[in-house]
């Protein structure tokens, strides 16, 4: 037998992180004349999963680094600690996210989630220190139908 099953509104609402983003991470710099590519402080692709309860798992990472991730979502807010050994030393990191509004009159907007980043940890012997705070944002890829 055919099993359907409904989900809340707020079941919709905090399942709208789940899926596959492109994820890219840029340095805060307020100097116009540095170039773009300067800026880049990461870029990969972030799997999330999300349960009833909002709690997420899932993964983050590109070329050469990988982050596990573990948090919470709220209603239109993601919450998540990204952890890794990455050249026998720990990373974390850790991101808050929102998702971005649509416009009225957008045309063929997909789904952003916009946020910033703490390195928590010093890695890379002691080079990457911890406290440096990036910007983040995430185009969906795929989403989680409901």
């Amino acid at each position: 037998m055919l099993e359907v099953k409904y989900y809340s509104a707020k079941e919709k609402t905090m399942n709208q992180f789940a899926g596959s983003w492109s994820y890219r991470s840029l340095l805060r710099d307020p100097d116009l004349s540095k170039e773009f590519n300067d800026l880049r402080f990461g870029a990969g692709t972030l799997n999330i999963q999300v349960d009833k309860t909002g709690e997420i798992t899932g993964s983050l990472g590109g070329e050469g680094w990988s982050l596990n991730i573990s948090g919470t979502v709220t209603e239109g807010e993601i919450k998540f600690q990204g952890k890794g050994v990455i050249g026998g030393e720990e990373w974390v990191y850790d991101y808050l996210g929102y998702m971005s509004p649509k416009w009225p009159n957008g045309i063929d907007e997909i789904p952003t989630i916009i946020g910033t980043i703490v390195r928590t940890v010093d890695h890379s012997n002691g080079q990457a220190k911890a406290g440096l705070v990036a910007t983040w944002y995430a185009v969906q890829i795929t989403s989680v139908k409901y």
